[in-house]
């Protein structure tokens, strides 16, 4: 797809943001280590929608808000970002459009956001923006279970651009999280679903504050009346007894200060 030129953004700087000082090459080990950065250093969070900041799909407001903000974001924000560092970075990848699965149900087109990257020959499916998802890209050549770090997948062949991706347990079986198309989509084609996300009553986007992200073994997760620390095969929970608290606890365990007006107060930080 060649290098990205919808914005100009700092590299460097976005390297920094997920600690990451490796290699830049193309090719598959990069992007493993890349992805697994970016989801352990960039938090799944839609702060914005209940501080009253509309999420609008301009990578540098984007990058403003991940980068220098410091802070995260939903799967238009995450993703959208993450294509670009790497087509900046010289990967072949183009954004998908995906259908998030509710109660054995697919949603509607443009629902989510997700990667395909093509390295080592190989095309690969990637996501920064799902929650409790691969850590790793997972192939798009195989139909059989690809272990992770957070589970097994797997992505199963629908039509001949359609593919479905399942998590799978022993104890459950398969569940389907999301399909998605092979198609490349513009950034703009997932503006009406982003809005949709955040105003309708029927997104569950809209009905609580939630931050989460990955610890290497566990998960630390912040909605507006639980912290949930997993460690291992351990989960402590802890009310969060009313808003004052949960700013207490943002700050804590996320580095974040929200003003009023919904922008991070914190700018630069760890």
């Amino acid at each position: 797809m060649g290098r990205h030129k919808e914005t100009m953004f700092d590299t460097n700087r976005y390297l920094d943001r997920i600690g990451y000082d490796g290699p830049r090459s193309a090719c598959k080990s990069v992007l493993r280590d890349l992805q697994r950065h970016h989801l352990l250093h960039v938090p799944f969070e839609n702060l914005d929608i209940h501080y009253g900041r509309t999420i609008v799909l301009d990578l540098a407001r984007i990058f403003d808000k991940v980068v220098n903000e410091r802070r995260g974001g939903f799967c238009y924000e995450l993703n959208g970002l993450f294509h670009a560092l790497l087509c900046e970075l010289g990967f072949d990848a183009r954004r998908v459009s995906a259908r998030v699965f509710d109660q054995g149900r697919p949603g509607p087109e443009f629902d989510h956001m997700a990667i395909v990257v093509r390295a080592d020959d190989l095309e690969w499916l990637v996501d920064v923006g799902f929650g409790e998802f691969a850590m790793h890209p997972l192939r798009l050549d195989t139909d059989g279970p690809q272990d992770d770090p957070r589970g097994t997948f797997a992505i199963k062949t629908t039509g001949r651009l359609q593919r479905l991706v399942e998590k799978r347990a022993e104890d459950r079986g398969a569940t389907p999280r999301y399909s998605f198309s092979l198609h490349p989509r513009e950034l703009a084609e997932f503006g009406s679903m982003c809005r949709y996300h955040q105003t309708s009553d029927r997104s569950h986007f809209t009905r609580g504050k939630l931050i989460s992200r990955p610890t290497p073994d566990g998960r630390i997760t912040l909605t507006g009346d639980t912290l949930k620390i997993k460690s291992g095969a351990e989960t402590v929970e802890t009310p969060v007894r009313d808003a004052e608290e949960f700013e207490s606890m943002l700050q804590r365990y996320f580095g974040i200060t929200m003003a009023a007006d919904g922008r991070s107060v914190t700018r630069g930080a760890s």
